[in-house]
């Protein structure tokens, strides 16, 4: 009799778990479904954009190398023009590789002037990673040192000389050398003496700012 009892009871179990399931599935089932068809065209969209990426950025790497080869063989024009046209239209982090590159041409070209403009340019791209900017002032700090004035160079390349960054001295010394220019050689003496004062500044670094501190000494012109 328990027996019986048990299977009834089981039924009974069985039949309201149906009964509850129908009742469900016709007040949600629409419900569900819409949220199948969203998951799986959400994650088919999010598919199709990785592969776009993908095949954008391996366009993009392979102009990237085409350009540099033309720098490389010293065509100038076509390499720049190359690097423009992939900083206007590239995808990952290509266009502002094209942008710091085209720079380094218009310096290789002599065009002193168009290539700090556009070293100030990536430096004040706020979507290119801080390194990257920290080197386009450097950069234009240090073409800065034969055209400009100490405070043009300072202007760049001052910011990248505190605590343990890592362009600190070779800013310190484009500051030396800005100031030495301008024959302002107690300035010029001071950044060269905090490069020789780093014990973390590399070798040749501070060999040539204690070549440049003995020629302060010698010129007699700071104390």
């Amino acid at each position: 009799m328990a027996h019986d009892n048990d299977s009834f009871i089981r039924e009974v179990n069985e039949e309201l778990r149906s009964d509850q399931f129908r009742t469900a599935w016709s007040r949600y089932g629409k419900i569900a479904i819409g949220a199948a068809v969203v998951i799986v065209l959400a994650t088919a969209g999010y598919r199709g954009y990785e592969y776009w990426q993908e095949h954008n950025a391996s366009q993009s790497g392979d102009r990237f190398l085409a350009a540099l080869n033309l720098a490389s063989e010293g065509k100038h024009d076509e390499a720049l023009a190359a690097f423009q046209a992939l900083e206007a239209d590239g995808s990952g982090a290509y266009p502002v590789l094209a942008q710091m590159r085209a720079a380094a041409v218009l310096a290789e070209r002599d065009d002193v002037a168009g290539a700090v403009q556009a070293f100030k340019a990536v430096a004040a791209e706020g979507s290119a990673p801080e390194a990257m900017r920290d080197v386009a002032r450097l950069r234009a700090a240090w073409l800065l040192i034969d055209t400009g004035s100490y405070e043009e160079v300072s202007a760049e390349a001052e910011v990248l000389t505190g605590g343990n960054h890592a362009l600190r001295n070779s800013a310190r010394e484009a500051l030396g050398l800005a100031a030495y220019k301008g024959d302002d050689m107690a300035r010029a003496k001071e950044w060269f003496q905090a490069i020789a004062d780093d014990a973390t500044a590399p070798r040749n670094v501070a060999s040539r700012a204690q070549i440049m501190l003995d020629n302060i000494a010698a010129s007699g012109k700071a104390p």
